[in-house]
């Protein structure tokens, strides 16, 4: 997953403000006590590209990451940024902490990408085991309306010159998993195209299964956001974030 995606993964991103997340982030992680230079392993980290603003804000970053190769760019980043930040590569059912942290993040869409009831549950079990007492886990999902509709069997293009896409996504209401093919075509300075495949899979977790796994892995205080927002979810959210605590 992510192999050939990394290398155009940031351009495809560029629209996204990981500054106003981040900012969104802390204010989560306040309102589960978090220390303001707390210890925070972000799961799924991706590309670093919210690793880096929440490590600018003062908590000591660990990422966390299945691919190399976004692991590699996210080490580049970091560097050019002139932070120092561990990037580990780890699957985050298996999450091990050499010391428990403050809080464990999953941002963008990392929960939706474990596609079975069986990893999610793996998943808040590893993060509440490398949690101290009172530590928090931070995460978002796509909300099944997203998954199921907005992404649902359809078609999305984009053209924009440098990196162009064809996105077919496929829902299967059995499995509440849409399977997402890109065909990536991105511009070499001959003016040619290079193309990229890439497939993955998203999961449409509803919030009594989140609730119930959070809960069975021990977590209390559980608390469900619209995207960016203090306040419930509502008919037509596309992302819910969620927090939970270790007793």
């Amino acid at each position: 997953m992510y192999s050939a995606f990394a290398r155009v993964y940031d351009t495809l991103m560029e629209t996204v403000d990981y500054e106003a997340w981040a900012k969104y982030y802390q204010r989560l992680m306040e309102a589960c006590h978090v220390p303001s230079k707390g210890r925070c392993v972000e799961c799924a980290c991706g590309t670093g590209s919210l690793t880096l603003p929440l490590r600018k804000m003062g908590y000591q970053m660990t990422g966390v990451d299945l691919s190399e190769e976004m692991l590699a760019v996210a080490m580049e980043k970091a560097r050019g940024a002139g932070v120092t930040i561990p990037f580990v590569r780890q699957d985050m059912r298996n999450l091990a902490v050499p010391r428990r942290a403050d809080c464990v993040l999953a941002t963008c869409d990392g929960v939706n990408y474990l596609t079975s009831p069986q990893d999610v549950q793996a998943f808040f079990t590893a993060a509440y085991s490398a949690l101290r007492p009172g530590g928090a886990l931070v995460f978002d999902v796509s909300t099944p309306e997203k998954l199921s509709g907005t992404l649902g069997n359809h078609t999305l293009y984009s053209d924009d010159g440098a990196v162009s896409y064809i996105w077919r996504n496929r829902w299967d209401e059995k499995t509440a998993c849409v399977t997402l093919s890109l065909s990536l075509f991105v511009r070499r300075s001959d003016g040619a195209y290079d193309r990229l495949e890439e497939n993955q899979v998203q999961r449409a977790h509803s919030r009594r299964e989140l609730r119930s796994w959070l809960a069975s892995a021990g977590f209390e205080g559980i608390m469900f956001y619209g995207r960016q927002r203090a306040t419930p979810p509502r008919k037509g959210d596309d992302r819910w974030h969620v927090t939970a605590v270790k007793p």
